[in-house]
């Protein structure tokens, strides 16, 4: 289980520390595949380095924890922040945004492979039997053994994304997450990217968290979704109940927004920007741009609660719904 217990994440700058993920909670089980999603600097690359325990300035952590645990191989392990970067590859295993430019291109990627094995060194492996094992492990994949003789420039985009995620699921990690993988891809490469990450996730039976702006992407393969605004969770429930019974207004404005196969109505926007995080507005975040608002809502912070069985929701509206149309 990955837990988020209260969790609140800042940057540190020269005008004070400016909040990017504020008292988020939720759990990850086994054996799901959740999703995060919002718009563009609502703090979901944010909370997944938190996630990861990539704590470094100007990041730090003013409130609250993440605890990694669960069992492999039979042995029991638990991390908190601040730890869990001990279990880095071996338990939990991070896809970072931009993937395709965090590859060293003056070495092969045979290289890249051994220098991300300590593990296996220390177990006195020769270097041939480890490049036997990464050669199996690819071709499970569905990938050629042969990228391991090639540079990262001579990949293609798609082929460079596959491979990082190949580094990042070699050792079995308990828990893999994915930020933004299928960012600057067309939409064939996309679809292998997420059938790639789906079946190894249902071979193994781990966890998989993938971070995506594109909630069809989300509705394709995600167990459960989180949707984020301005540092904060609004919602949260089973991917199915999200798109046909979303309570909170940010949620429904995003998805009445989609396109819809054979649905020729014109689609409409979200008015309005996201606030600055520097200095959000006080009550609901959402209110400047939510056409439901009240001044209960301008005033005062909703609480993020749970409003039916595993569906969770920050909205004032709740307690009122004849206020609006939830």
């Amino acid at each position: 289980m990955l837990k988020v217990d209260h969790l609140t994440t800042a940057y540190r700058t020269l005008e004070g520390n400016v909040i990017a993920v504020e008292d988020v909670d939720f759990e990850i089980q086994d054996n799901e595949i959740f999703g995060i999603a919002g718009e563009s600097g609502c703090g979901k690359s944010t909370l997944l380095k938190s996630l990861y325990d990539i704590i470094q300035y100007p990041l730090v952590v003013e409130k609250g924890q993440v605890i990694l645990s669960g069992q492999k191989n039979g042995q029991p392990f638990a991390y908190r922040t601040g730890e869990i970067q001990k279990s880095w590859w071996q338990n939990i295993a991070y896809v970072p945004q931009a993937a395709m430019s965090v590859l060293n291109p003056i070495s092969k990627l045979r290289n890249q492979f051994l220098d991300s094995l300590p593990m296996q060194r220390r177990n006195r492996k020769t270097e041939r039997e480890l490049l036997e094992h990464v050669s199996a492990f690819l071709e499970g994949l569905n990938l050629s053994p042969d990228v391991l003789e090639a540079y990262p420039f001579q990949l293609s985009g798609g082929m460079k994304q596959r491979v990082i995620i190949a580094l990042a699921t070699f050792l079995d990690p308990q828990f893999i997450l994915a930020d933004e993988p299928t960012t600057a891809l067309d939409v064939v490469v996309q679809r292998g990217i997420l059938t790639m990450l789906t079946d190894y996730q249902k071979s193994h039976h781990n966890s998989l968290v993938i971070v995506s702006h594109d909630l069809g992407v989300h509705y394709q393969i995600t167990d459960r979704i989180a949707i984020m605004y301005s540092g904060k969770l609004v919602e949260l429930c089973p991917t199915d109940e999200m798109f046909t019974a979303a309570k909170h207004p940010y949620t429904q404005m995003l998805i009445d927004a989609l396109p819809r196969v054979g649905d020729r109505r014109e689609r409409v926007g979200i008015e309005g920007t996201p606030p600055s995080l520097r200095n959000p507005p006080p009550g609901c975040r959402f209110a400047p741009r939510c056409r439901y608002a009240s001044d209960v809502c301008r005033r005062f912070v909703p609480e993020f609660r749970e409003i039916s069985p595993g569906h969770f929701a920050a909205c004032h509206l709740l307690n009122n719904p004849t206020k609006g149309v939830i």
